[in-house]
Parts: C-alpha cells; sequence; structure tokens
C-alpha cells in the first residue's frame, strides 16, 4: 500500500522526525484510504503515542495500528 509517487508520505516524515526514537523505526503505508503504521515498540504507550502523532495527518483516512508491543 505504498503512496504513487514514491516519495515518503507526510505521516513517514512526521515518525522519522520524531523526538522518540522508537517512533523512528515504525514503517508507515498509506493510500487515499488508509494509513497504516507497523513495527514494533516496547511499550503500549509508545504505540499510542505513534497513533496521536499521524492523527491530525488523517485528511479522512482511517488508520490501521498494527504496531506490537514486544517485551524489552
Amino acid at each position: 500500500m505504498p503512496t504513487a509517487t514514491g516519495q515518503q508520505s507526510r505521516a513517514a516524515v512526521a515518525l522519522r522526525q520524531s523526538p522518540i526514537p522508537a517512533l523512528r523505526k515504525l514503517s508507515v503505508h498509506e493510500n487515499d484510504e488508509v494509513v497504516l503504521i507497523q513495527g514494533k515498540v516496547d511499550c503500549y504507550y509508545l504505540k499510542q503515542m505513534a497513533q496521536e502523532a499521524l492523527m491530525p495527518l488523517l485528511a479522512g483516512r482511517d488508520l490501521v495500528n498494527r504496531v506490537t508491543v514486544v517485551s524489552a
């Protein structure tokens, strides 16, 4: 579900510029209908932070959060 242009999306850039290192490791895929985040973090708080970072960029699209919380 990559973007049509092949350029990094605004959502991907938002996570890459996060001050939280764990969020910079997550991947983002998006199209006209869905923004999908996936990867692994070590606590539920970071999963929520990733989701909240992308909420302002949805522009009417659905957010699918497939970030997995794993023990450190």
